[in-house]
């Protein structure tokens, strides 16, 4: 949403500055019952960057660029901690005639948003930044098959192929999402797994991932 229009909503930098995140994470715990502080940052952002990534995906696919800079971003929050939605400062940009490219698309999330976002998620919540980049791993890579889909209906049946193994994004900053999905063959379905398991086993009332999970014995659960 456009901050203007997003009530009870504060700037990101603030709420992660000023303690708000924390708080965020003491709301969904006590919500929800869950007591390992990693397991429950881990949750929170799962949330937090399927309702960043994936708007921001599709936009990008329909060639509009939205603003995401962090610092000009604001945030407002359920009853319950997790994040109820984004605020962009304005509507974005025409892009048209860009080539679709998943690793340009990712550069401005990585570098005027994600990484920022990474590292207060280390600092306030316990988690490692490898499983951060791997929970917004999974949104992109879902956004972006989607609509892939939609436009081309063929090609490569996994078109964010090249964003989990090439090493270098085009500015030749190292990858962050090198490795965090890979496609296995089991049995006579290929199925798509995490490199880094998410936690989510360890909040009550939290379903598995499924064959997405990193952890075998979780799959099934």
């Amino acid at each position: 949403m456009l901050s203007s229009e997003l009530e009870d909503a504060v700037p990101l930098d603030e709420f992660f500055r000023s303690g708000g995140f924390s708080a965020a994470l003491n709301t969904y715990a006590a919500t929800h019952g869950g007591t390992d502080r990693r397991a429950v940052a881990s949750m929170w952002s799962l949330y937090y960057f399927s309702t960043l990534t994936i708007p921001y995906i599709v936009a990008r696919r329909a060639d509009r660029a939205l603003p995401v800079a962090a610092q000009n971003m604001t945030i407002a929050l359920a009853e319950d901690g997790l994040p109820r939605a984004l605020g962009l400062a304005g509507v974005g940009d025409w892009s048209e005639g860009e080539d679709g490219d998943l690793l340009s698309f990712v550069m401005p999330l990585v570098s005027q948003h994600l990484a920022e976002v990474v590292a207060q998620l280390k600092a306030h919540g316990g988690i490692a930044p490898k499983l951060a980049w791997n929970n917004a791993a999974v949104y992109i890579d879902y956004a972006f098959n989607a609509t892939e889909r939609e436009r081309a209906g063929d090609g490569d049946a996994w078109a964010s192929r090249p964003l989990f193994s090439e090493p270098h994004l085009p500015d030749g900053s190292a990858n962050p999402f090198l490795g965090c999905l890979r496609h296995e063959a089991e049995g006579r379905e290929t199925v798509c797994r995490r490199k880094v398991c998410c936690l989510r086993y360890l909040l009550p009332g939290i379903p598995s991932c499924g064959d997405l999970c990193a952890l075998p014995a979780q799959r099934k659960q």
